[in-house]
């Protein structure tokens, strides 16, 4: 007995050792980024980081990339763009011609994705990124830019829609609901005003405010007082998590009484976890929530994705995990899934099956358009209520009904 026990000690530890030397023996694709790690976007920077890392480490810990009969892993060279879009382009330079990287992951932020790309695109270097979503990045006719997220457009379009479903609830006219808009002056929140001027007009809205948050996204007060003398029916903005911060805190603070507010960036910010009760019953556009019916071979489903990336990353344990990070994940996934059927090294190749590409994750359907955004995933609005963020719209994927109006 003390020999069979002996033995299958041995044996456990050369299992070990030979899956551990497997690892080991893969071989690496380095794969390159200049992201926001300090200014004013790294806080979803740092989110994308963290997306591209687990995902990395998921690969590795299922086999690594199977190419040719030979598996790799990933490795990303990081570059800290600061949040300037000068600097990122520089970096992207830096990363082709001196570091020799052939396959780019985004930076955070369609500015910064802005600077970035014209680099990628003249190198042609495939990049797929995910927190890009300016619809201005998809009509240069880039030809090596792949976006797995929604485009802006989406984001807070559904909160029009809901704003004219609660006017007929009340007997009234869609055509009676006001709007106030007030977003950052950058790609991502212009197209947010776009989509939603787009669909108010559809309903024959009257938009009563249209302005740019401040520069630097630290006081909106001035905006709120206005809101406060109009009384819209519904309040939109968008200025990335330090904007969405600005916009609880001060709403609160001036006892803004508005019946809809919709935000972007909520979970990226913590409002709940900054602001408690004041943040209740807010609007949140989400390219993905861990309640979806998605799944995937890698990930497992949706939930699932964010309890093992909670495990990985204590420090998210009582938060929401941030759409941010779960679509830096899925790009990760969409490089592993396009080199496979790529079978090669070679960029170009990988370049066509990424173009190829039509593949459901834990995140969604992902399917690029020839122009590079992805096709396949709808944008879904969270409520947040009681603090937890519940599903409230499109009514396909809602798990709550909506609070309305805001108390």
């Amino acid at each position: 007995m003390k020999k069979l026990s002996m033995l299958s000690i041995l044996m456990a530890a050369f299992s070990l050792t030979f899956s551990q030397a497997s690892l080991a023996a893969c071989g690496e694709i380095v794969l390159g980024s200049a992201i926001s790690l300090t200014g004013k976007y790294a806080t979803n920077g740092i989110h994308a980081k963290n997306g591209y890392e687990y995902a990395i480490q998921k690969i590795k810990e299922n086999g690594g990339v199977k190419i040719d009969g030979k598996c790799y892993n990933f490795k990303v060279i990081y570059y800290d763009d600061e949040s300037k879009g000068d600097r990122g382009a520089t970096l992207a330079e830096r990363l082709i011609s001196q570091d020799k990287v052939q396959y780019m992951l985004g930076p955070y932020s369609s500015g910064m994705t802005k600077a970035i790309a014209p680099v990628t695109e003249k190198y042609k270097i495939p990049m797929v990124e995910a927190e890009g979503a300016s619809r201005s990045l998809f009509n240069k006719g880039y030809k090596y830019l792949f976006a797995v997220l929604s485009t802006s457009e989406q984001y807070l379009a559904s909160a029009v829609t809901l704003a004219a479903e609660m006017a007929e609830k009340q007997g009234k006219k869609p055509s009676s609901v006001k709007v106030a808009i007030a977003v950052e002056n950058d790609p991502f929140s212009l197209d947010i005003r776009a989509g939603v001027s787009e669909d108010a007009a559809k309903y024959g809205m009257n938009i009563v405010i249209d302005e740019k948050l401040p520069r630097d996204l630290s006081d909106m007060s001035a905006i709120l007082t206005k809101v406060k003398l109009l009384k819209p029916d519904l309040l939109i903005v968008s200025g990335h998590s330090k904007g969405a911060a600005t916009a609880v805190r001060q709403i609160e603070e001036q006892n803004i009484q508005v019946p809809m507010i919709a935000l972007t960036h909520c979970e990226a910010a913590d409002v709940t976890g900054k602001f408690g009760d004041a943040a209740n019953d807010i609007l949140c556009s989400t390219q993905w929530a861990e309640t979806l019916a998605y799944k995937d071979p890698l990930f497992g489903s949706a939930s699932e994705y964010e309890m093992g990336f909670k495990n990985a990353y204590p420090e998210y344990k009582d938060k929401k995990v941030p759409y941010q990070t779960a679509q830096a994940s899925a790009a990760v996934y969409v490089f592993k899934d396009a080199f496979e059927r790529a079978g090669s090294m070679d960029k170009e190749k990988v370049r066509a099956a990424i173009s190829a590409t039509d593949l459901m994750t834990f995140y969604g359907g992902i399917k690029f358009s020839d122009a590079g955004n992805n096709i396949a995933k709808p944008m879904v609005l969270r409520q947040i209520q009681n603090g937890e963020y519940n599903v409230v719209a499109p009514s396909a994927f809602a798990s709550h009904k909506l609070n309305w109006p805001r108390k």
